[in-house]
């Protein structure tokens, strides 16, 4: 790895003059485990973009608003993220569409769908904690679709692993090559600052940019004044180690998603975040080719097209909004133009588009492949479908995953049941849970991944829509939706086993199991009836 200096720099050149639009797109998430630091290090690459003064504060039409990517009540009481956040910003001619993602397992779904609309991700490592195990089902999504991953390594000014032992484990447990691309000097209270081994300068305990240093690994060694401080002198040698081990940066290794640099640095203190900034214009890809039947999306594609990855209701409390945030795939977007949703088979007037800062909004004249905008609809739009100037084109990838929890919604007030419809079909559109209807009977049924979207659910049935709920237990512990390729089957199916039969908001028909046994006896009981735990939206 001696020459990954070299390099680092030489492969990180700015887009040229004259591009197309889209090319100077970097479209990209943060995936992390919870308490990694992920909310922090958004506002801080917030901070370094000049999008705001200091993290929180928001630079829009000439005054200060306070903003968190964390908008939703409950996340700033719980400190975690339960929605994803989408944040447009513009930097050295480049224009980033930031996807904040949720941490917590519990909304791994919502996270999945939106790891759908991103060309790229950035990796949050606890420094002491390592890989934790949902940083690593995170990593297998990225992996699925071949998302190229920067890894940062955090809260490296607080005691932690040796840094060694953290490239190691990256290495290992997701069988990725790695290249550090800013190195500490010490953790802990030994931090002495960092190695830009890419800008071949030292960065400071405060984050701020130092002098300039040698540009290869192995003459660091004769840096006297580095290697008069024991600490950074040890950390040099680790480096040197490390080095002899390790390939050559390989930017197309990277965008191929078999490299990962890493960035070692500290959310909260900025360290190497305006380096990690810089990696993510330089080395991240453009709008890469969208999976679709019946062929891929070119991003260099004339004719519009994009899907909607999530859609979200109440943004905005006092004109109970609700928005679709719809992932370019294609062509140019002029607002006013209309759009065909391949799945209703409808046009539809796109007649105020919308970019997003968290909560803030500002209204969309164009926007090109990798850009996200917001469409605010009336229930028109779901999750999963996909919109085009005209062509039938279908993107695919997007699915829906059978819940782990079901429960039964109790109602206080009888008098609220058309709320309470609403209100679960809105949330159920947004991806918060998954409703039922019982063939048998007319409780509404929810689905959900984990306890913590039942909270969060109840939580916001009652502030959004003024509908106290409570959930009870039922003797179902998973469900499954079942297809066949005979229609007659099918019914024969549904008709045998009614009173463990019930619908999803499409009208697709799910069974309910009171146990895996149960499950698995239906499957051989009926070998024609297909139990799909999985179900591709739109």
């Amino acid at each position: 790895m001696t020459d990954t200096l070299d390099a680092t720099s030489a492969q990180a050149a700015r887009p040229a003059a004259g591009i197309k639009p889209y090319e100077a797109r970097r479209t990209f998430a943060i995936i992390s485990h919870p308490d990694a630091g992920k909310t922090t290090l958004t506002e801080k690459l917030l901070f370094a973009s000049g999008a705001i003064r200091q993290a929180g504060q928001v630079r829009a039409r000439g005054e200060q608003r306070r903003t968190r990517s964390d908008w939703m009540e409950i996340e700033q009481k719980r400190g975690i993220s339960v929605s994803s956040s989408v944040m447009t910003f513009e930097r050295d001619g480049l224009t980033f569409n930031l996807l904040d993602t949720p941490g917590h397992s519990d909304f791994s779904e919502d996270t999945y769908r939106t790891l759908t609309a991103v060309d790229s991700a950035v990796m949050v490592i606890d420094a002491a904690k390592g890989i934790e195990s949902q940083t690593l089902k995170l990593f297998e999504v990225c992996r699925l679709r071949d998302i190229p991953i920067i890894t940062f390594v955090n809260k490296i000014d607080r005691e932690g692993r040796d840094p060694l032992e953290i490239l190691d484990e990256i290495a290992d447990t997701l069988a990725l090559d790695v290249v550090p691309v800013v190195w500490p000097l010490g953790m802990g209270v030994d931090f002495q600052g960092c190695v830009d081994l890419g800008q071949h300068r030292l960065i400071g305990k405060d984050g701020s940019p130092g002098r300039t240093i040698a540009g290869d690994i192995d003459a660091l060694s004769e840096d006297s004044e580095l290697m008069a401080n024991p600490h950074a002198a040890n950390a040099i040698e680790n480096l040197q180690l490390a080095s002899a081990a390790l390939p050559d940066f390989d930017v197309e290794a990277y965008r191929g998603g078999h490299m990962t640099p890493v960035f070692f640095g500290s959310a909260l203190k900025a360290i190497a975040v305006p380096e990690l900034l810089r990696a993510i214009g330089d080395w991240a890809p453009a709008p890469r080719p969208q999976p679709a039947d019946p062929e891929p999306i070119s991003a260099a594609a004339d004719d519009v097209t994009g899907f909607v990855f999530k859609v979200q209701a109440n943004m905005d409390k006092n004109h109970r909004d609700r928005i679709a945030f719809l992932r370019l795939c294609s062509g140019t977007f002029k607002r006013g133009m209309k759009l065909r949703n391949v799945r209703a088979g409808r046009d539809l007037a796109v007649s105020n588009p919308m970019f997003f800062f968290a909560q803030d909004r500002e209204t969309a004249d164009e926007a090109v492949a990798g850009d996200v905008i917001g469409i605010p609809n009336h229930g028109t739009l779901s999750v999963g479908d996909t919109l085009t100037e005209g062509k039938a084109v279908k993107v695919t990838g997007i699915p829906n995953f059978a819940p782990e929890i079901i429960r039964r919604v109790r109602l206080a007030d009888a008098m609220k049941a058309k709320q309470l419809a609403k209100a679960l079909n809105d949330l159920a559109e947004e991806g918060v849970t998954q409703v039922y209807r019982p063939m048998i009977g007319a409780d509404w049924i929810v689905g959900v991944v984990g306890p913590l979207q039942l909270d969060v659910l109840a939580t916001r049935v009652e502030n959004e829509y003024g509908v106290p709920i409570a959930f009870e237990s039922m003797s179902y512990d998973t469900a499954r939706w079942v297809a066949s390729d005979d229609t007659k089957t099918l019914k024969d199916f549904i008709a045998a086993n009614r009173s463990t039969m019930g619908e999803d908001r499409h009208g697709s028909p799910v069974f309910f199991a009171n146990s895996r046994w149960a499950l698995d006896r239906a499957a051989k009981n009926y070998p024609d009836i297909r139990f799909l735990a999985t179900r591709e939206m739109g």
